[in-house]
């Protein structure tokens, strides 16, 4: 790979789409940019800024890559989870043998539970009005 090569790679889930570009970094560590802010500061959230940082984790932090996204969409638990795809995607096209630990820890697969829709004459998705006999 050479050294100014962007990779992309797309997510989803939910209602929220991510867009990753990842290069090599020349830091020693991973910087990862969403919408043109530091990850911590657009996810204040600990446990949510983790899951984006599951795939890096993952892989081992021995390499040191530039991440810049865009999301769009959803709500920020959502927009976590396509970022964490998008980013797990990336990094097997930058080097396939990060696959199999990505892999096992289902970081490759795509959560397609989406909201179901409200059909006509019901109060919400599924659930009706009361019964009345009489």
């Amino acid at each position: 790979m050479m050294e100014k090569e962007l990779i992309n790679a797309i997510g989803r889930r939910k209602a929220a789409v991510a867009r990753v570009y990842l290069s090599r970094a020349t830091a020693a560590a991973t910087e990862i940019t969403i919408n043109s802010r530091p990850l911590a500061e657009y996810f204040p959230v600990r446990d949510i800024a983790q899951k984006v940082m599951d795939p890096v984790l993952t892989v081992g932090g021995e390499q040191a890559f530039q991440i810049t996204a865009t999301v769009c969409g959803g709500g920020l638990k959502g927009q976590a989870e396509a970022l964490r795809l998008a980013i797990a995607r990336a990094l097997c096209k930058v080097d396939p043998e990060m696959r199999p630990p990505l892999k096992q820890r289902r970081l490759l697969t795509r959560d397609a539970r989406e909201v179901e829709r409200k059909k006509f004459g019901l109060r919400k998705a599924r659930k009706s009005t009361q019964f009345s006999k009489r």
